[in-house]
């Protein structure tokens, strides 16, 4: 039998990645105001408790971009938390990241590690049962399942009904963790998945508080974990 919250699986760049997911914060720079930089939105949310921070920009440019991603990366650090690029693995390369996530039309896992070795977090999207069982086989580190929720974050998201959303967890022994239109009214329908933690946008960018919004999901998403 596997262990709870979709297995306990120490990732290879020293964090315990099962307790890692359990906040897992993707940036969007379409929140961003003048009042608050993307920095200092992702500093609140690590204040209030975020345990894992992505890098999502797909409007920069490939020089802003890794400018952002180093300043993101060097706060990463002094929170103690994993910095995960999205998509680039030649930025993740470059920079010395943590790790990088992928999509399925991405590059898969087998080719992500070969080029990132065998040190760093490669996480993989998937939907099926099928997708992640091939993306354990591959050598992710973990699963990011979803959408959970329909979402306004990315427009071409299928939704993925709870019951495979569970029966994912069930089928692999690499922590999973929920994606897509999570907020902090319907994340309690998550419970009893299996998941590991959820990760959000809207849910912490949009939001007026940002650090007591992540302290508040923080909170409730160890309730419907445990």
């Amino acid at each position: 039998m596997k262990s709870d919250n979709c297995g306990s699986r120490l990732s290879k760049s020293g964090f315990d990645l099962p307790s890692a997911l359990l906040l897992y914060a993707v940036t969007d720079r379409h929140w961003t105001s003048r009042e608050k930089s993307l920095l200092e939105q992702t500093t609140d949310a690590l204040r209030g408790g975020a345990t894992m921070v992505q890098i999502r920009e797909k409007d920069l440019n490939e020089a802003d971009f890794e400018k952002e991603a180093l300043e993101l990366q060097n706060l990463c650090r002094i929170f103690k938390v994993p910095f995960i690029v999205n998509d680039n693995v030649a930025l993740a390369k470059k920079i010395d990241a943590d790790g990088v996530h992928v999509g399925q039309d991405d590059m898969n896992a087998l080719e992500v590690r070969k080029l990132l070795g065998p040190d760093k977090i490669v996480g993989v999207s998937a939907q099926t049962v099928e997708e992640a069982l091939l993306a354990e086989k591959q050598g992710a580190d973990y699963l990011g399942v979803g959408a959970v929720f329909p979402t306004g974050s990315k427009s071409d998201a299928i939704e993925v009904p709870h019951q495979t959303l569970k029966a994912i967890c069930s089928a692999v022994k690499i922590p999973v963790v929920a994606i897509g239109g999570i907020t902090k009214d319907n994340l309690f329908e998550l419970k009893g998945s299996g998941i590991a933690g959820i990760s959000v946008i809207s849910a912490l960018y949009a939001q007026e508080d940002i650090k007591a919004a992540a302290k508040d999901l923080v909170t409730k998403t160890r309730e419907i974990i445990n």
